[in-house]
Parts: structure tokens; sequence; C-alpha cells
């Protein structure tokens, strides 16, 4: 069963999903489609709040950057990376391995 579809995803704006007991943050950028854990790890802030440049979510609460490629903290304050989550993409539909 697919999470989401993949026309439901609008480019650089990230949405919230809640699966398996986490909360995870969704990014459609182009075709891709990245999974990160939604609460930074500086603060707890959601993730999904926040503005994506290039492959980089900004938390909206202090301004750290996470890559969504690894979540890797990029910017400080944070400096812990985050959970990434394999996504797969079939066709229209969308789905976040946790």
């Amino acid at each position: 069963m697919s999470d989401l579809q993949l026309d439901q995803l609008v480019d650089g704006k990230p949405v919230k999903l809640e699966k398996g007991g986490k909360t995870i943050c969704v990014t459609r950028i182009g075709d891709e489609v990245f999974a990160i854990d939604d609460t930074c790890s500086h603060s707890e802030a959601s993730l999904s709040e926040g503005d994506v440049t290039d492959y980089k979510i900004e938390c909206w609460l202090h301004g750290a950057e996470f890559d969504l490629r690894t979540g890797e903290a990029v910017t400080l304050p944070a400096n812990i990376p985050l959970e990434t989550y394999q996504v797969t993409v079939d066709a229209n539909s969308v789905t976040v391995e946790i």
C-alpha cells in the first residue's frame, strides 16, 4: 500500500507523514522523493514546516539545515544527523520504508 501519491507532492514543498509510530518529513525534488525524520535534532520543531533549497531542508525555528539525501546536519545549531528512510516510487505510488 502506498503512503502518498507522487502527483500530490509539490516540488520543494515538504509534507508530514505519520507511519509506524514515526513522524516523517517527505519532500519531492524533481522526480526524486526523500524521507527524513520530521523533528529537528536541535529542538522539537517540525521540519515539514521548513524551506527546501537544493537538497537541504531548513528548520524554521533556528535555521539549522539538513541534507535530505543523507540526514546530515549541515549547519548549526544542529549537529546531530537525522534518520533517513528509503522511498520507493512506482508510477504514481510513493512508499516510505520504515
